[in-house]
């Protein structure tokens, strides 16, 4: 390395920093700044690459802004070079790994960027010497090679220096450092074999990917995506430009390459950027994949510097692909007080949602989206329900269900909030404030038989006190019967330890329920047969414990075709779980969220 005076730019605290390259990587290195605080500017030629990248920062910025602590910068794409790059203190290179892009791109920003910025590549294959033929010797002690990982939950950055970056920049950070410049980073060239013999494998019909990466996942415990879903993620034509370059520098064969070429890139199968026609994996076919919806009341960002309201107002809508294994939830809605119960309504293709609010106030909601975030309208406004908890949907009358816990009421109201009346009340929340304290009046989960014309709720008692209870009545009121006086109501099974959130299965007639109580009999998933006899499994405690240790479970929803159930808990898992007894399996666990309500649907 040259010995130099480098100083970091002036006041690059509040200078832009400027992603050259919408893809795969720019986008998650351009998410990263933007968790840290940071203006970001994204720029690519392609406007369906700019409305991509950022698209992803605003599906994912909360997962990036929980492991950064910080409050997001702002971002935007834009396709003038000059423009994007001025005033910047930092730029990343991030184009396709082709030698001559990369180096009219540091000839480009030699001539626009200010004369103190940083130049950082991106380039997993290139040494960054090598892409500097077209720039002065001076600035390149600016330049330096760093390396963001993938899968994007790596959160692993390599430098390297480009044989003339000023030695100053270095001390202070806390990356991997290689000590040398290389072809390739350090992990880069341990993958690039991996990838190398992984193809090679493919090419020779020894294994498909499927075997491979499921022995790669049971061998290295904890992995939960192989190498071939992995070069599917950054792209087949992205490994061909890579593998390319170490061939002529190593000299190495070439046989994995051209098959590469001959049966997927010249096809146009690429991966999941080329979802139509899929890559190494077949396309998913339409309607085979789980999108999970998830509430989350839990820390979205540290509680730092947040005052009440805020903290209070920290709720989400996620949303999670079950066969995306590895990825994080996905922030659908955000700043939401207190969501708790989820459902989807198949006449307007629209998820619903309750918001508790403060449970000390009567200022609890409903609120309705598409099912991708947009068009977020009220459908019971603040203050028409007390404490809405679990819900559940009439999908064949359009009939919105709900509990109201504080508010000790079962609800129901049409999908645009009209007819919105009380089917049974335990308690009048203005004139019976001892009703109200006490959890043995509280309605929290609920649920229909269209079978039984039945609707199953719960009222979970005392915190952890063996007082929860599951209760059952008709659909319709009966005639000369109030919410109050109704005589319908039969107690179904009493004494649990404090049952939360059900589910019914009309075709076996089976209830399912979580309970957030005190092991050995709370913090489990259970089953009772309602219609027939009882199996002898059920016998003893009157149900079946078929799923134990949940986090506070919360939110159920039975996936009838693949025979589970889908639990969240309070302590950030998911959970996939049989309808029978058996192992559960974490989907999903995040330590800084708490889960509430879980919904699905086929795509």
């Amino acid at each position: 390395m040259q010995q130099s005076t480098w100083q970091p730019p002036a006041g690059w605290q509040s200078r832009p920093v400027c992603v050259l390259g919408g893809g795969v990587l720019g986008r998650r290195i351009a998410a990263c700044f933007v968790a840290a605080g940071y203006q970001v500017r994204i720029r690519d030629p392609s406007a369906k690459s700019r409305n991509d990248a950022v698209q992803y920062i605003k599906d994912n910025i909360s997962a990036f802004t929980t492991l950064s602590g910080r409050e997001p910068g702002s971002y935007y794409a834009l396709e003038d070079f000059p423009e994007a790059v001025k005033d910047c203190w930092l730029v990343f290179e991030v184009v396709p790994e082709i030698l001559r892009i990369k180096e009219d791109t540091f000839s480009q920003l030699e001539s626009h960027a200010p004369n103190d910025c940083i130049f950082a590549s991106n380039s997993s294959s290139y040494k960054s010497g090598d892409l500097l033929g077209k720039v002065r010797d001076e600035t390149k002690t600016r330049v330096l090679n760093t390396h963001y990982m993938m899968p994007p939950e790596a959160i692993i950055v390599e430098l390297m220096t480009s044989g003339h970056t000023a030695p100053d920049f270095f001390p202070g950070l806390h990356p991997v450092v290689a000590l040398k410049e290389s072809t390739g980073f350090i992990f880069n060239r341990i993958w690039a074999a991996i990838k190398r013999e992984v193809l090679s494998v493919l090419a020779e019909g020894v294994a498909s990917p499927e075997t491979i990466d499921s022995v790669w996942i049971e061998q290295y415990v904890g992995r939960k995506v192989g190498p071939c879903e992995m070069m599917d993620s950054v792209g087949l034509d992205t490994v061909e430009h890579i593998e390319e370059h170490y061939i002529k520098e190593r000299q190495l064969p070439d046989y994995h390459l051209n098959w590469l070429r001959d049966n997927y890139i010249s096809i146009g199968k690429l991966g999941l950027k080329s979802a139509e026609k899929g890559g190494l994996y077949p396309p998913p076919v339409p309607g085979t994949q789980t999108k999970l919806l998830l509430l989350n009341i839990g820390l979205a960002e540290p509680l730092v510097n947040r005052n009440m309201d805020q903290i209070m107002h920290s709720g989400q809508v996620l949303a999670y692909t079950v066969e995306n294994k590895g990825s994080r939830p996905v922030e659908l809605v955000g700043k939401l007080p207190n969501p708790d119960g989820i459902d989807i309504a198949k006449s307007t293709k629209r998820m619903y949602w309750t918001n508790m609010g403060n449970p000390k106030s009567n200022d609890g909601s409903l609120q309705s989206a598409n099912l991708d975030g947009t068009d977020v309208q009220y459908v019971l406004q603040s203050g028409s329900v007390h404490t809405p908890k679990q819900m559940v949907i009439d999908q064949d009358h359009n009939k919105i269900y709900l509990c109201d816990r504080e508010g000790m009421r079962v609800m129901r109201c049409n999908l645009d909030g009209s007819d919105h009346e009380t089917i049974y009340q335990s308690g009048n929340w203005e004139t019976e404030p001892e009703k109200k304290a006490n959890g043995i009046y509280w309605p929290v989960g609920i649920t229909l038989s269209k079978r039984l014309n039945k609707f199953f709720w719960t009222q979970k008692g005392q915190s952890k006190a063996n007082e929860g209870r599951i209760f059952s009545a008709s659909l319709e009121m009966p005639p000369g019967a109030s919410p109050v006086t109704r005589q319908d109501v039969d107690i179904i099974i009493d004494g649990l330890p404090e049952c939360i959130d059900l589910e019914f299965d009309d075709e076996e007639g089976v209830l399912y329920w979580t309970d957030r109580g005190e092991i050995p009999f709370g913090n489990t998933l259970n089953k009772k047969h309602i219609i027939g006899a009882p199996p002898s499994e059920e016998m003893r405690l009157g149900r079946q414990i078929i799923a134990q240790g949940l986090g506070e479970g919360i939110g159920l929803r039975l996936d009838k075709a693949n025979k589970c159930l889908y639990v969240a808990d309070m302590s950030g898992h998911l959970w996939k779980c049989s309808t029978d007894y058996g192992l559960k399996e974490k989907l999903l666990e995040r330590t800084t969220h708490a889960y509430t309500g879980v919904c699905f649907y086929k795509f």
